[in-house]
């Protein structure tokens, strides 16, 4: 069970960068892991700002992006800060999260706000 949700979210992140880079995004780094915070899915550049971008995706009638809660959001924000630290970057960035239902694929910008 475990290997088939693995794949089918290796699947999805694959459907992600190709979407974003017909958007004209700019892939930086994918599956960024945040030793103490977990794991960014995908770090994008896009008009000089840096995209902390959460892939989630559903099969059924449940909204993905209820999977990102407050307790997720969070560590993503602390991912995404030990990363700019890390690699020394000073780039204006964002959180957001791409939705994908079925065919349908749903950048949402900034999600932090």
């Amino acid at each position: 069970m475990q290997l088939k949700k693995r794949l089918l979210g290796e699947k999805n992140e694959n459907k992600a960068v190709n979407f974003l880079m017909k958007k004209g995004f700019t892939i930086v780094e994918r599956n960024f892991y945040a030793k103490k915070f977990g794991e960014i899915d995908i770090i994008a550049l896009k008009d000089g700002v840096l995209h902390f971008i959460e892939v989630k995706s559903s099969r059924g009638s449940f909204e993905p992006i209820f999977n990102i809660t407050p307790k997720k959001l969070h560590h993503l924000i602390s991912s995404a800060t030990y990363y700019l630290k890390v690699k020394k970057l000073t780039f204006p960035w964002c959180i957001d999260a791409l939705i994908i239902k079925g065919n349908s694929i749903e950048l949402i910008e900034n999600i932090t706000i």
